[in-house]
């Protein structure tokens, strides 16, 4: 019996691009949820309950597949959350923010299958220690990479690197957005293991 279609709640580009490498043929829809935290709601707490609100907005208009939401939250030491900055003045207040710190992220992912309701979820922490950075390494790194759209106002997987003097976490796809490894877990508990399946080219 074939397995339900696969549908990404995401409009990331490097949600998508992530979600390829599995070599399973999916599609992508946006769900529209209010992401404001809750009052006392924890950054795991948050990530996780919008994960699951991405994958339950689109129940509706997608009944039969398995549905994957993920949200990202970051947070400094202090427990202050990092937003996607948007542009590059608030861009630089956040690295400015980060610099010599030590930034936690929390990626929540949900696998919600929309016919029966059955539901796996879990949250994923990625820490990445920062180096000390000056003004002009910030400015450089901006203008360089634009990363106004990433939370933490970085690119893991480009030129952020750079920005790091260590890295901890079990799975690197996290700090990018969809944590792969907790993904297959997922996926192989309902019974379809990527490796098992022909391979897609998409």
């Amino acid at each position: 019996m074939p397995h339900p279609p696969l549908l990404l709640a995401s409009s990331s580009r490097y949600r998508h691009e992530l979600l390829t490498r599995l070599g399973l043929p999916f599609s992508s829809a946006s769900p529209d949820i209010d992401e404001s935290p809750l009052a006392g709601e924890t950054p795991d707490a948050l990530a996780i309950r919008l994960a699951e609100s991405k994958a339950r907005a689109l129940i509706s208009t997608h009944p039969e597949h398995w549905i994957i939401g993920s949200d990202q939250v970051a947070a400094l030491p202090d427990g202050t959350l990092l937003n996607k900055p948007g542009n590059h003045l608030n861009a630089r207040k956040q690295l400015t923010q980060s610099s010599g710190q030590s930034i936690n992220f929390f990626t929540g992912l949900a696998l919600l299958d929309a016919s029966s309701g059955n539901l796996q979820t879990s949250c994923e922490q990625f820490t990445a220690h920062f180096r000390n950075l000056s003004s002009e390494e910030i400015d450089a790194y901006l203008h360089k990479e634009k990363p106004y759209d990433c939370a933490g106002s970085f690119k893991m997987e480009g030129l952020g690197i750079t920005l790091f003097r260590e890295l901890q976490g079990r799975d690197p796809n996290t700090l990018i957005g969809l944590p792969l490894i907790a993904l297959t877990g997922m996926l192989t508990a309902w019974g379809r293991n990527p490796l098992l399946e022909p391979q897609q080219h998409l």
